[in-house]
């Protein structure tokens, strides 16, 4: 089920992990894009990251902010991190007697190769592949290359919004039968560099708070909430039926 968020959308499943798997298995190609308040304010000013999202396969709610606008909408649907979606479908293949190829694609080169090992030790199956979010032009190139000579069956970027999704939007093609999504700081999670909101944070849709605690420096970014939460409220308020 889709219920539109402004100008983009979110889907509404049951569980997100089992159609990412199902996908997968069946060799269906996806973009899955994890939507939170600052993507769904800065979609309604650019419309390329707009038209991003519509092509997307999957939109899942990631943040506090679009539970908030479903709810008002009378939707009782529940967070899913990106974080927490990326890693279910991390130990899925772990599991798996079919081995799967994966890419990670961001951040530095010492967080991304920490991230990769974190998943090698806990699932000795798991080949991942890595490039730092800060290659040349033409080590991209070689990226693009090895992508396309691979066809690997997950790929993570790690490039931060919205520059993640028009990456995979540009690239996706070299991969058709891929799952590919943006993780954001993930990479910094796994790596050990950051650590995530304890749970009564993650728990109480506070996580924005504990990171504004952690990183006061992105106070600025955090100023899209209150222009989001009005802008649901408005828009609510003009879409009574």
């Amino acid at each position: 089920m889709k219920v539109s968020v402004f100008n983009s959308f979110v889907d509404l499943l049951p569980n997100y992990t089992e159609w990412l798997g199902q996908r997968l298995e069946t060799e269906k190609g996806s973009h899955i894009i994890t939507l939170n308040a600052e993507m769904a304010m800065l979609a309604r000013k650019n419309e390329l990251l707009a038209q991003t999202l519509k092509n997307a396969d999957l939109i899942v709610p990631d943040g506090a902010g679009i539970v908030f606008y479903l709810r008002l909408f009378g939707y009782q649907q529940q967070r899913c991190p990106g974080i927490e979606l990326a890693e279910s479908i991390l130990q899925r293949v772990g599991e798996s007697e079919k081995p799967y190829s994966i890419y990670f694609y961001g951040g530095t080169k010492e967080v991304v190769t920490k991230a990769s090992q974190k998943w090698e030790r806990q699932f000795p199956s798991l080949k991942i592949t890595v490039y730092d979010g800060y290659i040349a032009s033409e080590e991209e190139q070689d990226l693009l290359r090895n992508l396309k000579r691979d066809q690997p069956s997950l790929i993570f970027i790690g490039l931060g919004v919205p520059r993640q999704e028009f990456w995979i939007e540009k690239y996706r093609h070299l991969c058709p039968k891929a799952l590919w999504m943006g993780i954001g700081g993930s990479f910094d999670i796994w790596s050990g560099t950051k650590i995530r909101a304890p749970e009564f944070f993650r728990n109480n849709h506070l996580e924005w708070l504990y990171r504004l605690y952690k990183e006061p420096y992105r106070w600025y970014r955090m100023l899209v909430l209150p222009q989001f939460f009005f802008a649901s409220l408005i828009y609510r308020l003009s879409n009574k039926s």
